[in-house]
């Protein structure tokens, strides 16, 4: 009888579950989140990742992009009429847009770059009470986004490279030396199509060292100072820091998609200094580096 209790109850869970989760995999418009908003106040909408996308359901709404983080939206209070004066002159007029009180306005859809929310926003006479000017999007509100190749926010790339530069600088992988200016691989991290290098630079000279450029390239090993070696350039999908100087030390964090290149060639990194008789140093890293790299 125990048993049969135990079993009942796990068939229970088991339906409320799947039952769960074919609501959450429907959205419907009266379960939407109500968002109340007034003619004279603007709303923003707060993302925690890049805004890739922003639907405005109806005419009454209009908005923009201050910053890629924020949807500023606002109520359309005019409407563009035009009359004829005569028979070839059109004369514009706006005229006022009046609202009722708990009017629905339309849908607002945000989309990130791994989630979407949608938003019901209502018309309210002036209220300090029930009017908001800021609204972060929260977990609860968001719907996942699948795709065929999974892609980082730009907000899990810095979640993962902060893990890796809190690290102490492990045994150097790679290191060269040259014009008192070391380079040095610390680590190399990989997490689904993401390849995390982890890069140190140490100046040893008394000179304060301004970045020009920081290349990445594959070359064909021993040879990337020739003039008719074939090089492919490769840049980083996010890098931790945007440092342009350095006095002493320079630790960062650079990501990029997964990538593969034959025994016969290597990685070059090359940090070129900002000066007509500027110091340059490459590091060069071997196809085995990257294959042999850590996991989170």
């Amino acid at each position: 009888m125990k048993n049969f209790i135990i079993i009942l109850m796990l068939m229970l869970v088991s339906t409320e579950t799947s039952a769960q989760n074919t609501v959450l995999s429907r959205v419907y418009k009266n379960n939407l989140p109500e968002i109340y908003i007034t003619g004279n106040v603007n709303l923003h909408f707060r993302s925690p990742q890049p805004i890739q996308f922003v639907d405005l359901s109806t005419k009454h709404l209009i908005g923009d992009l201050p910053t890629e983080n924020v949807v500023r939206i606002k109520i359309q209070q005019f409407e563009e009429e035009s009359h004829s004066a005569t028979d070839s002159i059109r004369i514009k007029e706006e005229t006022p847009i009046y609202y009722y009180d708990n009017q629905e306005l339309g849908i607002v859809t945000i989309v990130g770059q791994s989630f979407m929310a949608q938003y019901k926003l209502i018309y309210k006479v002036d209220s300090s009470a029930t009017i908001m000017t800021n609204i972060e999007i929260l977990p609860e509100d968001m719907q996942a986004l699948e795709y065929p190749d999974y892609q980082m926010s730009s907000a899990e790339l810095r979640k993962y490279s902060v893990e890796i530069i809190r690290k102490k600088e492990a045994n150097k992988i790679r290191r060269n030396r040259d014009l008192g200016i070391e380079s040095q691989l610390n680590n190399v991290y990989a997490f689904g199509d993401y390849v995390f290098l982890d890069i140190s630079f140490k100046n040893n000279t008394n000179l304060i060292y301004d970045i020009d450029k920081l290349k990445f390239s594959i070359d064909d090993k021993k040879v990337y100072k020739a003039t008719n070696v074939q090089s492919i350039e490769i840049e980083p999908v996010f890098r931790l820091y945007d440092l342009k100087t350095f006095k002493k030390s320079y630790r960062n964090i650079f990501v990029f998609k997964k990538f593969t290149y034959p025994n016969n060639k290597v990685l070059n990194i090359r940090l070129i200094e900002n000066q007509i008789s500027g110091r340059t140093i490459n590091l060069e890293i071997k196809y085995s580096d990257i294959l042999q790299a850590d996991t989170f």
